[in-house]
């Protein structure tokens, strides 16, 4: 089929390269204007926008699609037969949905109808969910709210961050697309309730979860939460929840919860260390025990917290022993104060 392919950051990347691999013919690629970024302030080519000028396919960098008649008068004649998107990062409007006769489909990386929005893949770290996925489905005007075609579930560990939970998604994205073309070739064009009626799509819940956009207060570490939710912000914002060690910044970057019931989803090493310190004996953020072949541990409102890796403003991100040269923290230290 010929494809005309949506998308921006390093997550989009595995999809246009299977979709290429499987035989398709990329028509061009649509993705986000080239930013400035660095201390020197280069303008830097999106990651999808890199790859397909590796692969020698058309770029086209609309900074709205919306309102930039001239592109969509390009894009319309690619004569693309499907449109497909995955984190694009602008929403289409209806005249572009309605240009490839055989729909515009969207790889989302959450169940949808739950984590609609721009962080499916945070939020469902944030708040604690046992499983995801992804799925690829029929895009309409609304945010997410389309019939799903395809779904793929996959576990959330609790060691798991962003990056990693990314990484598995993203090649996820790309198998279940694959998939997707034959079926939504053979379901063929035509009048679009009638079209997805033959491809027998999923319609989704009205009850839905909205990922909202982060905020800057939303990375910094309150030490009186739990350590769990102090964990799963830590995991789910990765790598940038933050602390303060000394009045510098301190970002963490991987922990631990020391919870009993949590026992057997952690690394050997901090298994051995679960119950060693009497819980919600020290104010939150105190530090517990300094250990050098693991990190720190620390206090939180309930049970420890233990820093395995972080980087500490003006400072390569570290482990131990060296992160613990670097903040030369002793037991009762108090961890957070800004």
């Amino acid at each position: 089929m010929k494809i005309l392919f949506w998308g921006t950051p390093a997550y989009a990347v595995p999809t246009l390269d299977a979709l290429h691999e499987a035989g398709h013919t990329i028509v061009g690629v649509v993705t986000q204007p080239d930013r400035r970024r660095g201390r020197g302030k280069q303008l830097v080519p999106s990651p999808v926008k890199a790859r397909a000028e590796e692969l020698g396919l058309p770029v086209f960098t609309p900074e709205r699609i919306r309102k930039d008649d001239d592109c969509k008068s390009e894009l319309a004649a690619l004569g693309a037969d499907v449109s497909v998107v995955v984190a694009f990062g602008q929403i289409l409007p209806k005249d572009v949905l309605q240009q490839p006769p055989l729909g515009c489909w969207n790889g989302h990386g959450s169940l949808l109808p739950r984590w609609r929005g721009a962080g499916p893949i945070q939020w469902a770290l944030l708040e604690g969910d046992q499983e995801t996925g992804v799925g690829i489905m029929a895009m309409e005007e609304g945010l997410d709210t389309g019939p799903v075609l395809l779904e793929q579930r996959t576990p959330i560990q609790l060691l798991d961050s962003s990056n990693v939970l990314a990484e598995r998604l993203s090649s996820l994205t790309a198998e279940l697309m694959v998939q997707a073309m034959p079926l939504i070739e053979a379901a063929g064009p035509g009048p679009e309730e009638e079209r997805l009626a033959r491809l027998n799509v999923r319609v989704q819940a009205e009850e839905s979860t909205y990922a909202r956009m982060l905020e800057k207060q939303d990375y910094q570490l309150d030490w009186s939460a739990s350590a769990l939710g102090i964990h799963r912000k830590v995991m789910g914002l990765h790598p940038g929840a933050f602390t303060h060690w000394q009045g510098k910044r301190l970002k963490l970057l991987r922990t631990e919860p020391l919870i009993e019931r949590l026992k057997n989803q952690l690394s050997a090493e901090a298994r051995k260390l679960v119950g060693q310190w009497p819980t919600g004996e020290d104010p939150p953020g105190t530090i517990l025990g300094v250990i050098e072949d693991l990190g720190l541990v620390v206090s939180s409102s309930g049970c420890p917290l233990l820093i395995r890796e972080a980087q500490l403003e003006g400072k390569a991100r570290s482990t131990a022993p060296v992160l613990l040269q670097q903040l030369k923290a002793t037991p009762g230290d108090r961890i957070g104060d800004g």
